[in-house]
């Protein structure tokens, strides 16, 4: 095959695989924190890492259950309450019992996680549901379960003291499904972390505002 027969190939889609990939290789960082750590801020977030990790487990949910009704809806969120407990804290469906611990706070966010992949893997690929960034399919849901559970783990691992450099190959998967105008040929986990504004990459600054792009493009 050309070089350019290569170049015109679609990126490959986004799976359940990757995204539960992307789940418990989150859960195997997260267990290296020290215990006294989950009531630091989570990074440049406002919110401490404990809330951090309700929040992402949260998102997982989300999306699972928009995809969950026989017909999902099309122009809004299936009506679950969604609450904060602190002012400024962040609103919720999803809260982990405190009296658990860590240990139990990472089971909620590895319950939450298996079942959007859950979803995605029995959903049809025809199937379309809401998000407010653009009427989504599966693989979009899954795409974005990546990216939160990517960079709130960027987010948690600043807080929490640890290390956190997630594959290149994934990166540059959700990149493509979620954030096509985003710079090409740098390092795609660098180029996730500039595309939702939480660094800057050689000449161009931090962003202050960002969105990725959920819709169907095929």
């Amino acid at each position: 095959m050309s070089r350019s027969s290569e170049a015109a190939l679609p990126p490959s889609p986004v799976t359940a695989d990757d995204l539960d990939r992307a789940v418990q290789l989150a859960v195997t960082v997260l267990r290296e924190a020290p215990p006294a750590a989950w009531a630091d801020k989570a990074g440049s977030l406002e919110w401490d890492c404990w809330e951090t990790v309700e929040h992402l487990s949260d998102d997982l949910f989300a999306y699972a259950v928009q995809l969950g009704p026989r017909k999902p809806p099309l122009d809004g969120n299936v009506p679950f309450v969604w609450e904060s407990r602190r002012p400024g804290g962040p609103s919720n469906a999803v809260h982990a019992d405190r009296a658990a611990g860590p240990a139990g706070l990472l089971q909620v966010l590895e319950a939450s996680g298996a079942l959007l992949v859950a979803m995605v893997r029995t959903t049809p690929p025809e199937v379309r549901a809401h998000h407010v960034f653009g009427v989504s399919d599966a693989e979009g849901f899954a795409a974005m379960g990546v990216v939160e559970t990517l960079v709130h783990t960027h987010d948690l691992a600043a807080g929490l003291g640890l290390a956190w450099s997630p594959p290149a190959d994934l990166c540059a998967r959700v990149l493509a499904r979620l954030f096509p105008d985003a710079p090409q040929g740098g390092d795609p986990w660098l180029t996730m972390l500039w595309a939702t504004g939480r660094t800057e990459l050689p000449g161009r600054p931090r962003l202050t505002g960002w969105r990725w792009d959920s819709s169907v493009r095929r």
